[in-house]
């Protein structure tokens, strides 16, 4: 846990199973779950099996399973995502692209079927 008014720099976060942010973190995390709280900011590189999102969320996201943003949460960069969720005021930009298991990126978009040839 990242607790109000602390800031984290220039680290990298590894093996952490939640790591709940309510200061600002800046830092490369490869870990299981995210949560960032209304007050949290994370700016970065992140790499996680879920992440939950009420504050602010700015750099690269890849989220293997679900991603939720809420009616607080920000959402700007990279984000690669299994699963997204927004409510309503929740706000995502950037490239975003949706990933499917065991697939990168760029071949989840080249895998879809397209429009028949005639």
């Amino acid at each position: 846990m990242v607790g109000p008014n602390i800031k984290l720099k220039g680290v990298e976060i590894t093996d952490c199973d939640t790591l709940m942010v309510e200061g600002l973190v800046e830092a490369t995390m490869n870990s299981r779950v995210i949560q960032i709280t209304e007050q949290g900011a994370f700016k970065g590189v992140a790499e996680v099996e879920q992440a939950e999102i009420r504050g602010e969320f700015d750099g690269s996201l890849t989220v293997r399973q679900k991603l939720m943003i809420y009616a607080t949460g920000k959402v700007t960069g990279t984000i690669r995502y299994g699963k997204l969720v927004v409510e309503d005021g929740g706000q995502i930009a950037g490239d975003i692209t949706l990933t499917t298991p065991g697939a990168s990126p760029k071949s989840a978009l080249l895998d879809k079927p397209g429009p028949p040839v005639v």
